[in-house]
């Protein structure tokens, strides 16, 4: 029973980092991705590239870290959507259609973690029993 309590933190973790990643990449090729923006119709691209690797770079590292867990999952989960809606709706794309079921996928997985918390080793639990604790 003690080794489940690990699963919560390998999940963030499988579903964090390559969040973490991409908005890594991201930043190592800011003119390429904003052009990527640009065509894909998007307002704003530089903005819009900006706002894409604060929630890929920091909500990736902040859902390993398990700080805040459920809201950042929300959001992930919201821009996994609307990134599958925005980037990878070309059905006829046989590409573009599994990008956009992996991303809606993603959302399950983080809706999964919107529902049921960080788990064990997360700071949110940290923080929970220490203001126990204190009470």
């Amino acid at each position: 029973m003690t080794a489940l309590r690990y699963i919560p933190f390998a999940g963030r973790l499988l579903i964090g980092l390559p969040f973490a990643m991409s908005g890594l990449g991201k930043l190592a090729a800011i003119g390429p991705t904003t052009n990527m923006i640009r065509a894909a119709g998007l307002p704003l691209p530089s903005f819009a590239l900006a706002v894409a690797v604060v929630v890929e770079l920091g909500g990736g590292l902040l859902l390993v870290a398990g700080f805040r867990t459920r809201s950042v999952a929300g959001v992930l989960a919201l821009f996994s959507l609307a990134t599958a809606l925005s980037f990878h709706s070309n059905f006829a794309d046989q590409n573009q259609m599994i990008h956009f079921l992996k991303n809606v996928m993603m959302a399950g997985g983080l809706l999964q973690i919107v529902a049921f918390g960080a788990g064990a080793l997360s700071i949110d639990n940290r923080r929970v029993k220490i203001g126990s604790k204190e009470s």
